[in-house]
């Protein structure tokens, strides 16, 4: 009787229980790695990021919304979707992978990485931001930390990240949709971040040996590829070209930007010389607003678009090399990045068969009436500005344009690329975007209003 009452148990053991109610806990950490990487890309090469295109110069405002903010009628609800891709898309996944899977060092250090990242993105577009506090039940409204303070807590951080993935051993791994599991290009992307959050923060040492040990190769480069379907409307497709293809047809584009005028052999302001011919990127660079328009240059439905990229970790040592080391390390620097454009590397292969050339400088061409230096400025400065306008062309669809051009207002006006923004040189430019909507009615520590698009933020003051 009793062996017959404990196998009829045994049968019946858990029916009750329901197959679809797991706990979180019951999930694989790892399966949430992907949905932070595309909440990260959203925010990295989304909506704010054409804004900021369009306050450095590089973009244009034709027409309905995005005209209203070229003329900097920007409000608070046009940060609501990338503050939420920051603290729920982002850090809450990576934070729950790092508090399960604590011994995959290997995840763990993507995960702290991709938090880098996307915080650090924060610090720098709005300033002073929520962070020491998030992600804390007990605490319903997190006070906002000083940029410097979360910058500073970002660098740790990413050390962190690189202190994981140095002991981490490769393995396949598919919800990595950058990397595969590479935890040697992931330590790359750390370093490069490391050194991009130095250089806003003027730190200019550290930034250089940062960089020394950044992206070493495009390989190694952070981007956001498409894997969409070319007859389905649907699926992952290129961040603007969705928007073109949507909308916002009509919008936004490149029409006469700055950049367009730089890359243009024959403006007034052309870049093209001697030994650089921008055909090829002029071309690559143009953007058709129109829907339906044959935009097969950088915003293809398909074209890779740039989070974190070997061409700015070569900049950032072009640039921190010159200012820390001497002009012959930075230079060297910068003609390395030009050897691999000269391969046509820097456009896509729709646009490889049109001109293009980028010859190695020589100091010469920096010193006083040289190629470059017509004005006879010194020749460091002289191969600055160089190396910071290339920052400008090669940064297209990164932040790192409206990042120099904050950093740069403050001590090196010298250097700066000079774009003109739809109210002329005068009117007051673009320093911070609006801190969300949701976060200004929902946080008891929030300001009572945004301080408004004109006021600097801390590293810029």
């Amino acid at each position: 009787m009793l062996i017959f009452m404990a196998s009829c148990t045994g049968l019946v053991d858990g029916i009750n229980d329901n197959p679809n109610d797991l706990a979180i806990e019951d999930v694989d950490a790892a399966l949430f790695l992907t949905g932070a990487q595309l909440a990260n890309i959203v925010a990295q090469g989304g909506h704010l990021n054409r804004i900021s295109g369009m306050y450095s110069g590089q973009l244009v405002g034709i027409t309905s919304l995005y005209s209203n903010i070229y003329g900097y009628a920007l409000s608070t609800a046009e940060s609501v979707s990338t503050w939420s891709r920051i603290y729920i898309g982002v850090v809450t996944n990576t934070r729950h992978i790092i508090r399960e899977a604590p011994d995959d060092k290997l995840l763990t250090g993507m995960a702290k990485v991709l938090e880098a990242h996307a915080i650090g993105t924060a610090a720098s577009l709005f300033g002073d931001i929520p962070y020491g506090e998030i992600n804390n039940t007990e605490i319903a409204d997190p006070k906002f930390d000083d940029q410097m303070s979360v910058l500073n807590a970002v660098q740790s951080l990413l050390d962190g990240a690189i202190e994981d993935l140095s002991p981490s051993a490769s393995r396949p791994l598919s919800v990595d949709i950058h990397f595969g599991g590479n935890p040697d290009a992931w330590r790359e992307v750390a370093y490069t971040l490391k050194a991009r959050y130095y250089l806003q923060m003027k730190d200019y040492t550290s930034a250089y040996a940062a960089a020394l040990n950044g992206i070493s190769s495009d390989v190694n480069s952070m981007k956001y590829v498409p894997r969409g379907d070319a007859n389905n409307s649907e699926g992952d497709k290129n961040l603007f070209w969705e928007i073109l293809e949507g909308s916002r047809a009509g919008d936004i584009g490149t029409e006469n930007s700055y950049l367009m005028q730089l890359l243009d052999a024959s403006s007034g302001i052309s870049r093209n010389n001697a030994k650089t011919d921008e055909a090829a990127r002029f071309g690559y660079y143009s953007i058709e607003s129109e829907s339906g328009a044959a935009n097969t240059g950088i915003i293809e439905q398909f074209e890779p678009q740039n989070l974190v990229s070997y061409a700015e970790n070569q900049l950032i040592l072009a640039e921190t090399g010159t200012r820390t080391q001497d002009a012959a390390t930075g230079l060297d620097a910068l003609n390395a990045l030009r050897a691999w454009l000269n391969t046509g590397a820097g456009v896509n292969a729709n646009f490889q068969g049109e001109p293009f050339l980028y010859e190695a400088y020589e100091l010469a061409d920096f010193e006083s009436g040289g190629m470059e230096n017509a004005d006879g400025i010194a020749t460091e400065r002289a191969l600055l500005r160089e190396i910071i306008e290339e920052r400008y062309v090669s940064g297209f669809g990164m932040y790192m344009p409206f990042n120099d051009a904050r950093r740069l207002r403050k001590d090196d006006t010298d250097i700066a690329v000079p774009y003109v923004l739809v109210d002329g040189p005068a009117a007051p430019y673009p320093e911070r975007m609006p801190y969300s909507d949701d976060e200004l009615n929902a946080n008891e520590n929030a300001p009572d209003e945004d301080p408004g698009i004109f006021v600097k933020t801390m590293v810029n003051e």
